[in-house]
């Protein structure tokens, strides 16, 4: 009997599982809450495949109206949604678009990367240095096509060799049964509490990919990970940092010093291949070392795919440098963490651009770093009061302004750099970008933009 399933949510990981389990053999329809012009249009493209549509579908009980067999949620659906437990309630499987990849991908084996900062870089990272060295690995998840993308347009073909995928704490919830080959873990710091409801919980999610994963990757820098080492016996503990500095009970298996990446066998390449500032991309450099080592590739390999390493869209970018000032984007920082990151990488003294859609979190250790590196903080968005209001109580001694978009707050940032003096014009919103973006790579394309526009 054909399975009936239907799929939440027309973005790109929900178009993506619609035509992967059409292609299948599924019966699929396809739910959307929205009924705009762009959606209509992407439903009539849908309809032509033979995918049945439903716009303006809200997400309830009755919608579900004869019960499926399988529910396919986006990520941006809660997974303990009541309606969707109301569903499991009556016998219905409720899964994410991962999991539908983990099935169309039955063959290939995965290299997962998760962590709340850094897992984009090392996504990118890896899966280049295994392309460059010959190996048909291509990255997906969050970056690149979605997962079941991959899986559909390489079921038509022939698999991938490895697939590279990176993976959000949602995408993980939605995914029981997804079990890497290797699994990476960058780092742990409190995120999308709003949703997780407590950092253990955000952590045990996170925790849960590792545990299916046959071979562990965690960085031994990442104080939360480092707290919970003893839940973690068998992983490879890499570390940006010399063998002196960690604790003795864990037992490295790559770290740098001075200047060169080493394992147990010996020193394996110059840390200077790899063309990103900052130590969080040595951790970078360290935990993708180890996943290409596993996967069979040779120091020279790997050095040799460092040093043809593009860096990341939106990650500490530096899209110009304009009038002896550096600008540089880093749209994917969306939370304090992510921005402090930037902030500790790059050299003072710095302009700022800050704002978006808050998010709850600790700021102290960033509104420290903005005393000590940020001359002046141009805020724009819906963030922009709030943050005001932080700054004015940190003691900020900096100057302050407030605009509403970035089409204003740029322009001013670049006036502000020039007359203070500083070296380079940073966005790091620390925020997420739904208040006036789609998502944040809109936000960093529409900053490239106005930067490559200036004279």
């Amino acid at each position: 009997m054909q399975e009936r399933v239907v799929v939440v949510g027309l973005g790109r990981s929900g178009t993506g599982a619609a035509r992967l389990l059409h292609y299948q053999g599924s019966q699929v329809s396809l739910f959307e809450s929205g009924n705009t012009p762009e959606l209509q249009a992407k439903a009539t493209a849908l309809a032509a495949e033979g995918i049945e549509v439903k716009l303006a579908k809200p997400l309830a009980i009755a919608s579900f109206d004869p019960l499926p067999d399988r529910v396919v949620i986006s990520p941006g659906i809660a997974f303990n949604h009541s309606i969707l437990q109301q569903l499991r309630d009556q016998g219905v499987a409720v899964v994410g678009e991962m999991e539908v990849a983990w099935h169309g991908l039955a063959e290939v084996p995965w290299i997962a990367i998760t962590g709340t900062n850094g897992k984009t870089t090392v996504t990118s990272l890896v899966a280049h240095l295994l392309q460059q060295a010959g190996v048909d690995a291509p990255a997906c998840g969050n970056i690149g096509s979605s997962a079941t993308e991959l899986a559909l347009a390489r079921a038509k073909t022939h698999g991938p060799q490895w697939a590279v995928v990176e993976l959000s704490s949602f995408q993980i919830e939605a995914a029981p049964t997804v079990a890497p080959r290797i699994g990476i873990w960058t780092t742990l710091t409190p995120d999308h509490l709003d949703r997780h409801g407590s950092i253990n919980n955000y952590r045990s999610i996170k925790a849960s990919l590792l545990r299916r994963s046959q071979v562990q990757i965690l960085n031994a820098n990442d104080p939360d990970l480092l707290a919970h080492a003893n839940d973690w016996p068998k992983a490879l503990w890499v570390s940006a940092g010399p063998l002196e500095q960690l604790p003795a009970a864990i037992d490295a298996h790559i770290w740098i010093q001075g200047g060169v990446v080493h394992s147990k066998n010996g020193p394996l390449f110059q840390t200077a291949a790899l063309a990103m500032p900052g130590v969080h991309n040595l951790q970078n450099l360290a935990l993708a070392t180890a996943a290409a080592l596993e996967v069979g590739l040779s120091p020279g390999q790997i050095e040799a795919g460092c040093r043809s390493f593009p860096g990341v869209a939106h990650r500490l970018e530096l899209i110009r440098t304009h009038q002896g000032i550096g600008f540089y984007n880093d749209s994917k920082a969306t939370n304090y963490d992510a921005s402090l990151v930037a902030l500790q990488a790059l050299e003072g003294p710095l302009v700022l651009l800050a704002g978006g859609r808050a998010k709850r979190g600790e700021p102290a250790p960033w509104l420290k770093a903005l005393e000590q590196k940020v001359k002046a903080v141009v805020l724009f968005g819906e963030a922009a009061p709030t943050f005001n209001e932080l700054l004015g109580a940190s003691g900020f001694s900096g100057r302050i302004a407030r605009r509403e978009g970035l089409d204003q707050a740029l322009p001013l940032a670049a006036e502000l750099a020039t007359e203070l003096g500083a070296r380079a014009v940073l966005l790091s919103p620390a925020c997420a970008s739904f208040d006036q973006y789609e998502n944040f790579e809109q936000r960093g394309n529409h900053f490239r933009t106005l930067v490559e526009a200036l004279n």
